[in-house]
C-alpha cells in the first residue's frame, strides 16, 4: 500500500484568534485546508475553513471563552479529517524568539521554558502560543512541532538600528529592538525575487505590512537595517487597537491624573488605542473609510494612519540611501487603494508615482511608468513560510522552487 503523501499544518496563533493552514509535501507544497478561528474571548466568534470539499467550506458561530476552548474544537475538528499517518510536523508561529531563538527551531522543553521566561517581553501572543503548543502535544506527543519566530528577520539588525536609548543595564535582560513580522516580509523578499529577479530583491526595499497590526522594514542586500516595531508589537506605527509610538511622558502623567496603573496603561496602548482610540467606533479600515465623509473623528483616524506611513517611507529612504522597491501588503496594503494613494501622495521627490487606474484594481503592480521607484502590492503568505521553514529543518521532500 503506498504510503500517504505527508502534510504540514501551521498554526498561527494571535491575541483573539487561532488561523490555520494544512500542506501537503509532494512535489510542491500545496495548501490543502485553510481557516481561522475568531473572536476568542469574545461573546460572539467564528470557526471558518475553506477546503476542497462542500464539507469543508463553511463559517458557523463558535463561543471561545479562550484559547484552550478554541484550540480544543480545532483538533477535535482536524484529527478525523487528516488521513492517518499523514501529518508529518506543526509549524507555529512565534511572535517573539527574545534574545536566544531566531532560526526555526524544534520545540523542546527548554525552549518551552526559555518562552515562558520572556513572556514579559510580549505578554500579548507568547502566552497564548504556548498554551497551543502544549495543547498539540499532548493530542500528537509524538508529532515534532516546530517554532517559526517573526523577529527572525530582523535578527541581525545593524547594532546602531537595535540599541534602544535607556540606561545600558537593561540590554543585558534582552532589552533591544527587535522587530516582528518577520514571516511576513521574509515572504515578500521572497516573492519579489520571484517576479522582479534576484537584483530587485537585494536593492534598496521598503516593505509596508499594514493590517490591524502594522509595521515597516527597510532592506537593502536582502538584510533589514531598520524597522518600525521594537522591543514589542505595540511600537512604531499607529495600529488598529495599537497606539504605536507615543510621549513615554504619558505614563506618568495619567498616573498622576488618573491613577493609572501600569496593567491598565499596557491595556490602554494595546486594545483601547490606535485606530479605535482615535475614531471612538471601530478599529477596521475598512468601516473607517465608508464613515470619513460624515464622522470627523474617522477621517482624523485614516488621516493620522497615512501620515505616518509616509513618515515611516520617508525616514526608511533616508537609511536606505534612496528607495528601488516599495511594496505593499497586508489587509490593508492589500485591499485600500484609498490607504495607498494618501500614503504615497506627495512622495514624488523621492520617485513614487502612482498609476491611479492600477492602484484601484488593486493590480501587483500599481506604479506609474514614469514612476523611478517601482510600487508593488504582494499578498502575504505567513502560513506557506511556515510550511517552508518546516519542511527545511524536517528535511522532507518538496520542490526547490517551495525552499526558495
Amino acid at each position: 500500500m503506498k504510503p500517504p503523501v505527508p502534510s504540514v499544518l501551521t498554526i498561527n496563533g494571535g491575541s483573539s484568534s487561532i488561523k490555520f493552514a494544512l500542506f501537503e509535501c509532494g512535489a510542491t507544497l500545496e495548501r490543502i485546508l485553510a481557516g481561522k478561528i475568531e473572536g476568542v474571548g469574545q461573546p460572539r466568534g467564528t470557526f471558518t475553513v475553506k477546503g476542497s470539499g462542500e464539507s469543508e467550506n463553511f463559517s458557523r458561530p463558535l463561543v471561545a471563552p479562550d484559547h484552550a476552548t478554541a484550540v480544543s474544537a480545532l483538533i477535535d475538528w482536524l484529527e478525523p479529517r487528516i488521513k492517518p499517518g499523514a501529518l508529518a510536523a506543526i509549524g507555529h508561529r512565534v511572535v517573539h524568539g527574545g534574545p536566544k531563538y531566531w532560526e526555526p527551531t524544534r520545540i523542546t522543553p527548554e525552549l518551552v521554558e526559555e518562552l515562558r521566561r520572556i513572556i514579559p517581553f510580549d505578554p500579548e501572543h507568547l502566552s497564548e502560543e504556548i498554551l497551543l503548543m502544549e495543547a498539540f502535544h499532548r493530542r500528537f506527543p509524538k508529532l515534532p512541532q516546530i517554532a517559526c519566530f517573526d523577529t527572525a528577520f530582523h535578527h541581525d539588525l545593524p547594532r546602531v538600528a537595535q540599541l534602544l536609548p535607556i540606561p545600558r543595564r537593561y540590554e543585558a535582560q534582552g532589552l533591544r529592538r527587535y522587530g516582528f513580522h518577520g514571516l511576513s516580509f521574509a515572504y515578500l523578499l521572497q516573492e519579489l525575487e520571484q517576479v522582479a529577479g534576484k537584483q530587485a530583491a537585494e536593492g534598496r526595499v521598503i516593505l509596508a505590512h499594514l493590517g490591524n497590526g502594522a509595521s515597516l522594514a527597510a532592506v537593502r542586500g536582502g538584510r533589514c537595517l531598520d524597522t518600525s516595531m521594537a522591543l514589542t508589537p505595540a511600537a512604531g506605527l499607529v495600529m488598529g487597537t495599537r497606539s504605536g509610538d507615543v510621549d513615554p511622558g504619558l505614563v506618568s502623567f495619567l498616573a498622576r491624573s488618573e491613577q493609572m496603573t501600569p496593567v491598565q496603561f499596557d491595556r490602554m496602548m494595546n486594545h483601547q488605542s490606535g485606530l479605535l482610540g482615535v475614531s471612538e467606533t471601530s478599529s477596521d479600515m475598512r468601516e473607517l473609510l465608508t464613515r470619513e465623509t460624515t464622522d470627523v473623528r474617522a477621517a482624523e483616524a485614516v488621516a493620522l494612519f497615512c501620515q505616518q506611513a509616509k513618515k515611516w517611507i520617508g525616514a526608511y529612504a533616508a537609511v536606505l540611501g534612496g528607495l528601488d522597491t516599495l511594496i505593499f501588503s497586508g489587509g490593508i496594503g492589500e485591499n485600500a487603494p484609498q490607504v495607498r494613494s494618501r500614503i504615497c501622495a506627495g512622495l514624488g521627490f523621492l520617485g513614487i508615482t502612482l498609476d491611479s487606474r492600477r492602484n484601484a484594481k488593486n493590480a501587483p503592480l500599481i506604479s506609474a511608468g514614469t514612476s523611478r521607484v517601482i510600487v508593488r502590492v504582494i499578498q502575504t503568505n505567513e502560513e506557506l513560510m511556515i510550511a517552508r521553514s518546516v519542511t527545511r529543518v524536517l528535511k522532507l521532500a518538496t520542490s526547490r522552487k517551495n525552499q526558495s
